[in-house]
């Protein structure tokens, strides 16, 4: 596999550094950091697909303007998913599975940019999506973004154990490589994607933390991150409780595990950087499927 490390969306909220830890200014930069994965038999996947083309030029039918404003995002082309496919010399039609980690504007809203992928999702996710209960579920969910999807794939909670992470599973027609890891708390249906590669485990956490130097043994983030995760949680305990458990795997020295969120800018630059050429599959299916 090749996979691509992508920002598909910008956002730019007023408190520099209070935010993202490193800006200078008055604002800060964020990310909404996704993966293109080329694989040699299941085309093009894509784990993520950050704010869309229909947001950018449509935001106030599309997004919460509250949302649009507090985070001020960056309503630009050059940063949807769509764009990036292109530049790397594919067509839309390439992406044949998408992989999300939960629903929010900011994940799914390049999902009708894709109209030929499957998209792969837990089941709750879309339940309580399509409820829409409360203040912030009306505006962090929007199903403009989703309601041109043709072909979904629901899972639940079920499957293998995975260092230490219990009802982890495959998805349907693709890798044995690319798995998907129930992380409830920031969403009821949130989830990470684990992808096996020669130079081991990378694990998109999705939401699940924001700040980098929350997964340091001694765990710390900005005022603004963490004030927004306790807007954005529907459950306190369980996210933090999962927060607590990527914590331990990333300071485990035994587990050859790389973990990465969905907004920290550094953590995307240095995977950018890191990113090679072709990685070929390997041949044994689920190799870190097991109690750890």
């Amino acid at each position: 596999m090749r996979i691509h490390h992508l920002n598909c969306g910008c956002m730019c909220p007023v408190g520099g550094r209070l935010w993202d830890g490193v800006s200078r200014g008055l604002t800060a930069h964020l990310v909404c950091h996704c993966q293109l994965i080329e694989t040699d038999r299941n085309g093009l996947v894509l784990v993520d697909t950050g704010i869309g083309a229909r947001d950018v030029e449509d935001p106030y039918e599309r997004l919460s303007p509250l949302f649009v404003h507090v985070n001020r995002i960056q309503l630009e082309h050059r940063y949807t998913a769509l764009e990036h496919v292109k530049s790397l010399g594919f067509s839309p039609r390439d992406v044949r599975h998408i992989v999300l980690t939960h629903l929010d504007f900011d994940h799914a809203g390049g999902l009708e940019d894709f109209p030929d992928a499957t998209v792969h999702v837990l089941r709750a996710e879309l339940e309580e999506a399509e409820v829409r209960q409360g203040f912030i579920h009306r505006r962090r969910y929007r199903p403009e973004q989703w309601d041109g999807v043709r072909d979904w794939r629901f899972y639940d909670p079920t499957g293998e154990r995975w260092f230490g992470f219990g009802s982890v599973r495959d998805l349907d027609g693709l890798p044995p490589e690319i798995l998907m890891i129930p992380l409830p708390g920031h969403t009821m249906g949130h989830a990470g994607i684990a992808i096996d590669t020669p130079e081991g485990w990378l694990l998109n956490a999705g939401d699940a933390y924001f700040h980098r130097h929350e997964m340091d043994e001694d765990p710390s983030c900005t005022p603004g991150l963490a004030a927004y995760q306790k807007l954005m949680e529907e459950n306190r305990p369980l996210r933090l409780h999962n927060q607590e458990r990527l914590r331990d795997l990333a300071n485990d020295p035994r587990a050859d595990v790389r973990i990465f969120c969905s907004h920290d800018p550094v953590e995307l630059e240095a995977l950018q950087r890191l990113s090679t050429g072709w990685r070929p599959l390997r041949s044994e299916p689920m190799s870190g499927m097991q109690t750890y």
